[in-house]
């Protein structure tokens, strides 16, 4: 879609409108498809294109600008004024106009929607194309190409691909929603109090010169999927992954420890991954479409930077919380004393699950002075 069907300019609300693109430019629908790509999209959307952006814009009664703010927002380029539109956009379009229109969301989070699902989607896609229906369309039979076997595969996972997709999203709606309300109160549920982690590969650059492509696609694979799936169990939330880093959160500064000793544990008796750095700091975080913001995040990023090899870092919030909850001891001293207390009155001393190190404090860039501390497991969890 374009922004207007006349061009570039400025339009009514003062935002200045972009030319429109040619059919045929990168990424662009109008273009003329392989007819088995025709068929292909065909499919998968349940509709014919039949529509122009002007046209498919006035059909669900929507302004040219609205239109294509959504189409810009879900990751599609512009595809000036070629035919290229299904019903199923029209569709779309109307209902995210609908919900605007009834009050239920403003233009701008109408935007956001439209922006977060295309971003997230993108990226399943791309994957599931590139590793999941790459491999099963290699030609069964010498002599068959893998155009041949695309179509009949793809009619036949879709459904199901389709049915899982809107599982998973309700599964994850309901955690979210579950994980909202429970909030302290109305602030909290907008600006949270969150453990938040960096887990870092140590020398990955230089890995990438020393390995074949295909090789470093492998490691980066293991290291995000040992990490997911680690997180996940343990109670955490993977926010996103960047091929040798992992960041996640979690409601509790001991789950968050937790995870990420288990994390170093689980690496370093991979012979095959590199050593691994974490740093973690507990405080206010802003979440946005589904990332996390703030200064709570920006000095766990820099802890992880210093963390030594297969080591992890937490900031003075992060233990004050460890040793609030009972998880961790202020001091050995003080461990020792309430040990020595417990066993003279024949009762069973207090547990913790961790141990934390004050170490030298030292300034880190653009947050000033801070004292890491180092947290280490005082005994084996199950």
């Amino acid at each position: 879609m374009t922004v207007d069907d006349t061009g570039s300019g400025a339009g009514a609300d003062g935002r200045v409108n972009l030319p429109a693109a040619e059919p045929g430019e990168s990424g662009d629908p109008g273009e003329d498809p392989h007819p088995l790509a025709l068929r292909l999209e065909q499919l998968i959307l349940g509709a014919e294109r039949r529509y122009t952006p002007f046209q498919a814009a006035r059909s669900a009664g929507v302004s040219m600008e609205l239109a294509s703010r959504f189409w810009r927002a879900m990751g599609f380029a512009d595809i000036g004024q070629a035919k290229a539109l299904t019903e199923a956009d029209v569709l779309a379009l109307r209902r995210l106009a609908g919900l605007v229109e009834a009050g239920l969301l403003s233009e701008a989070m109408a935007v956001q929607v439209a922006r977060s699902t295309g971003q997230t989607t993108a990226r399943l896609a791309e994957w599931q194309i590139d590793s999941f229906l790459e491999g099963l369309t290699e030609p069964p039979e010498p002599g068959m190409t893998r155009t041949e076997v695309t179509y009949p595969i793809v009619e036949l996972l879709l459904p199901e691909l389709e049915e899982f997709l809107v599982y998973v999203w309700r599964r994850q709606l309901a955690a979210s929603a579950g994980r909202v309300v429970q909030a302290a109160d109305d602030e909290e549920m907008v600006d949270r109090r969150l453990a938040v982690c960096f887990a870092d590969l140590v020398g990955f650059t230089r890995l990438t010169r020393r390995m074949e492509e295909e090789e470093l696609g492998e490691l980066v694979e293991a290291f995000e999927t040992t990490s997911a799936d680690l997180v996940a169990a343990r109670g955490g939330r993977l926010i996103k992954t960047l091929g040798d880093e992992v960041l996640y959160a979690a409601d509790d500064a001991g789950t968050a420890a937790d995870i990420a000793l288990l994390l170093v544990e689980t690496m370093s008796n991979d012979e095959t991954m590199p050593e691994l750095r974490v740093g973690m700091a507990f405080g206010t975080v802003t979440t946005r479409m589904g990332d996390v913001f703030g200064t709570t995040v920006n000095l766990a990023s820099r802890l992880t930077s210093i963390a030594p090899r297969d080591a992890v870092l937490v900031d003075s919030a992060f233990a004050e919380e460890l040793i609030r909850t009972g998880d961790a001891p202020a001091s050995e001293a003080e461990a020792a004393e309430e040990a020595a207390a417990a066993e003279k009155e024949g009762e069973e001393p207090p547990t913790y699950r961790f141990a934390l190190q004050p170490m030298w404090q030292r300034p880190v860039r653009g947050l000033g002075v801070v004292e890491p501390w180092l947290l280490t497991r005082r005994h084996t969890v199950d």
